[in-house]
């Protein structure tokens, strides 16, 4: 087992470049309220009638065969893992973050059908990374990673880390890099898209080529009003506070004082998202007040240099 985890490797900047676009949020309207599946393969009765809002799906993710782009998503986070695991900031199975991490992970999961029937089959991996960049990331296929820094450096409690979580997964469950591949594809012109897709192209050199991408695609409002509004309510069905996410903002505000963290470049915060949030909320607190509480709750890690537990 690895005992020397390094949670301050510089790592190349492709690894903590990925970011979304995000400020006033404006909302698309889809009431989700009888869908999905939770882990028994039903809502509990008084869930049904609960949760969030949030638009249809794009026209454009249906340009892009989901199995591909989660293929590439797949070869891409087996790259970063070895360039992770090379320089010795991959985290061991049994490191205390990364089974906080799992845990957390393993209580939001099963509410994640209902946003996307392909998340039943997905093969779930999550990893921490010793960076001290501020940052988190859930690629196509449920491949969720999280950076040391934005634990260590917010000193993040649980629920905040849900909120975190819950909105990265939101990204893969709407599927808004496969959107984003779309519209990508859609400009490169009709002809060769076409082309691609009547089986005379390569749509999976094109997703390759995209995949090699994945991780500084850039979302847009609405694919961040969505992430905001689905990872709430994940968080909520598992039983983690959603009011977390006003503190989680703060935390990022205040850090952003100095020179702003990568998070932060594409994931602004401020009295506007806290706002939104607040807004949002009553949507989800029934949810949270009679879902089950997590059975273990854990402290952030030290804050600061090397993590001494490894």
């Amino acid at each position: 087992m690895d005992t020397a985890f390094v949670t301050d490797a510089d790592l190349p900047p492709w690894m903590h470049a990925r970011g979304c676009s995000c400020g006033v949020h404006r909302r698309r309207r889809l009431s989700l309220g009888l869908l999905g599946l939770g882990a028994a393969g039903t809502w509990p009765a008084w869930a049904a009638g609960e949760g969030v809002d949030v638009g249809k799906s794009s026209r454009f993710a249906k340009l892009v065969p989901a199995e591909q782009v989660e293929q590439a998503a797949a070869q891409q986070f087996v790259q970063m893992q070895g360039q992770a695991r090379q320089q010795r900031a991959l985290a061991p199975d049994d490191h205390p973050q990364l089974l906080r991490l799992r845990y957390i992970a393993k209580r939001l999961i099963p509410y994640t059908p209902p946003w996307n029937p392909r998340a039943k089959k997905w093969k779930w991996e999550v990893i921490l990374i010793g960076s001290q960049q501020i940052n988190a990331f859930c690629m196509p296929g449920g491949k969720i990673a999280f950076f040391w820094g934005i634990l260590s450096r917010l000193q993040l409690n649980d629920d905040e880390v849900a909120m975190i979580m819950g909105h990265e997964m939101a990204h893969a469950l709407r599927e808004h890099a496969r959107e984003r591949m779309g519209k990508s594809f859609a400009t490169r012109g009709a002809l060769e898209l076409g082309s691609a897709l009547l089986g005379l192209g390569n749509t999976g050199r094109l997703v390759a080529g995209m995949g090699e991408q994945m991780l500084s695609l850039v979302f847009s409002r609405d694919d961040e009003s969505e992430a905001d509004l689905v990872g709430m309510e994940l968080a909520a069905r598992a039983g983690y506070n959603p009011a977390a996410g006003v503190t989680l903002w703060q935390k990022m505000g205040a850090v952003s004082k100095g020179a702003p963290p990568e998070f932060l470049s594409t994931h602004p915060s401020g009295p506007t998202r806290i706002k939104d949030i607040e807004a949002n909320l009553p949507k989800v607190e029934g949810l949270y007040a009679r879902a089950p509480r997590p059975q273990r709750r854990f402290e952030p890690p030290p804050q600061g240099g090397n993590d001494p537990k490894r």
